[in-house]
């Protein structure tokens, strides 16, 4: 048991190359998600029929498509179309796309608990629908989407590791090099599961310190 912690110890410095790939995987990836989700939601409150119709199949789409199989299309299938993404994007696409989906859902559900007096009040102070969006309404869908936002981040950070898939010497990428040469999978395995386990749960605390700073005067922010 000695061995294996010392072993553990001394190829920790390897894999923890592997943290700033896995964090600025999640990091991109969520932004491209929040995006869109953003704009997903939007969409499906305030967009035309027709347009609802089409974002709800958007949704409908990448939340039933594993993330792995919708990396291998962005990656090895859209070249056959003359669209060519180097691993990195590819693996943001991917993760970023099936985010979307669900970061939609999460900022849908806070826009509709603001309410629709607050669009009132702005349009009847002269501003276009547009700007009551985007200075009165989205600043408190953000604020209040954080604790969902919290679990969707960590959700893509424990996803990050499907980058391997493509090559990307990331956290397991290079814990799978060490297998290769050492002969010591639950070590190295463990290792990994250290590493990860971490990076969730300060992130996790992170967010939601940052949700309690910043929650919505007369909405409760509750634990999900």
């Amino acid at each position: 048991m000695l061995e294996s912690m010392l072993y553990i110890l001394t190829n920790f410095p390897l894999l923890l190359k592997g943290v700033v790939i896995a964090i600025e995987i999640t990091v991109a990836s969520i932004l491209l998600g929040m995006v869109l989700g953003i704009l997903v939601a939007f969409l499906k409150i305030y967009g035309s029929k027709p347009m609802k119709k089409v974002v709800s199949v958007y949704e409908w789409i990448f939340r039933g498509i594993p993330q792995l199989v919708l990396l291998f299309i962005v990656y090895f299938g859209l070249p056959e179309i003359g669209l060519n993404f180097g691993p990195f994007i590819s693996v943001v696409i991917g993760l970023g796309l099936c985010s979307s989906a669900y970061q939609a859902q999460i900022y849908r559900g806070a826009i509709l608990s603001i309410g629709s007096e607050q669009m009132e009040a702005g349009l009847s102070l002269g501003m276009s629908k547009f700007k009551t969006l985007f200075y009165i309404i989205l600043p408190q869908a953000v604020r209040l989407s954080l604790p969902g936002f919290t679990n969707e981040f960590t959700i893509v950070l424990k996803d990050s590791p499907l980058a391997y898939a493509v090559g990307i010497a990331e956290i397991l990428k290079y814990g799978r090099d060490l297998i290769v040469t050492s002969f010591r999978p639950f070590e190295i395995y463990l290792a990994c599961a250290i590493i990860y386990f971490v990076l969730f749960q300060g992130f996790y605390y992170l967010f939601r310190f940052i949700a309690s700073r910043y929650e919505v005067p007369g909405f409760l922010i509750t634990e999900q």
